[in-house]
């Protein structure tokens, strides 16, 4: 669905953008994450044509936005982190307008705001005025805008940003249901919308890519961690002996008991390895497992260590 390549935008001497590249496939929800300033507004506005790249190409269902950007904005429902919205109007007066902006033949026309309407949650709103609206209202008359034209690219900018609680839970509901006619683009900060909405985040630093993984893939470590029933003698030593262990910590559990994280090489499971040493010398084994990193932490040590990938 989403095809970018070698993206370089700069502003005066300010590089946004330094060779982005990403792929994305249809029926996905992806996660855009980064710090502010990272560059994560600057590839919205080129996938959506409001920006042209220094370098580097952009293809949207495998059409170029540059040479075909009207085509490629139809295919787009497009949330900005301030949804272009009328106060004055009325919300079913605002997505009248957006459909006809839209170019929806009038005879679909009601069939679709009623379709967007009931998938937002706004039918008890539809004769107020847009500007008595709370926060999470207007959010959902941003969100029923972008979806009236049923796009097959629906790209978020902060979608939840300035919710209370209760609001972000239920627009992160509806994203999950909007994806099952969509791919989902959606742009934060925030690592628990993330990690709540995606299967895969790419997180920019600098203008560069410096993760694109699933997270899955991004938690998971070479390390892994065992607990004993008991501290038998010479745990440590054995534990530094085995073949792709490169140093072993002591850890606290909360029940007292005595554990280590063993530090791995490479992307290797030491786990078989672990239990088939643990039964050779007896180890009054507890648990053993493959440890996991957070998102919070993965993020932490791609913004204290070098700008590459």
């Amino acid at each position: 669905m989403i095809d970018v390549d070698g993206l370089t935008k700069s502003y005066g001497a300010v590089e946004a953008l330094r060779g982005v590249s990403f792929h994305i496939k249809s029926g996905e929800i992806v996660g855009l994450l980064g710090p502010n300033g990272a560059g994560k507004t600057t590839i919205i506005k080129i996938l959506t044509g409001y920006l042209h790249p220094d370098t580097g190409t952009v293809l949207v269902d495998d059409l170029d936005v540059l040479t075909h950007t009207r085509e490629v904005q139809s295919r787009i429902g497009y949330l900005p982190e301030n949804a272009p919205l009328y106060p004055e109007l009325s919300v079913q007066g605002y997505l009248k307008m957006m459909a006809d902006m839209r170019q929806i033949p009038p005879g679909e026309q009601r069939a679709r705001i009623s379709e967007a309407v009931y998938a937002t949650g706004l039918v008890d709103m539809l004769v107020r005025p847009i500007g008595q609206l709370s926060k999470g209202f207007r959010q959902r008359v941003g969100l029923a805008q972008a979806i009236l034209h049923k796009p097959k690219l629906l790209i978020l900018d902060e979608p939840t940003i300035g919710l209370d609680p209760t609001q972000i839970v239920e627009i992160r509901r509806l994203i999950r249901r909007l994806a099952a006619h969509s791919t989902i683009l959606f742009s934060t900060h925030i690592l628990s919308e993330v990690e709540a909405l995606c299967d895969r985040a790419i997180i920019l630093m600098n203008g560069q890519v410096r993760a694109d993984s699933r997270l899955a893939d991004l938690e998971v470590t070479a390390d892994a961690v065992l607990v004993l029933q008991a501290k038998p003698e010479g745990v440590d030593a054995a534990l530094r002996r085995m073949a792709g262990v490169r140093g072993v910590e002591t850890v606290r559990t909360p029940d007292g008991y005595p554990a280590y994280r063993v530090l791995g090489k490479g992307n290797a499971d030491l786990c078989p390895g672990i239990y088939d040493l643990a039964r050779s010398q007896s180890w009054p084994l507890r648990e053993l497992r493959r440890d996991v990193r957070t998102l919070e932490s993965v993020f932490n040590q791609l913004a204290t260590t070098e700008d590459r990938p």
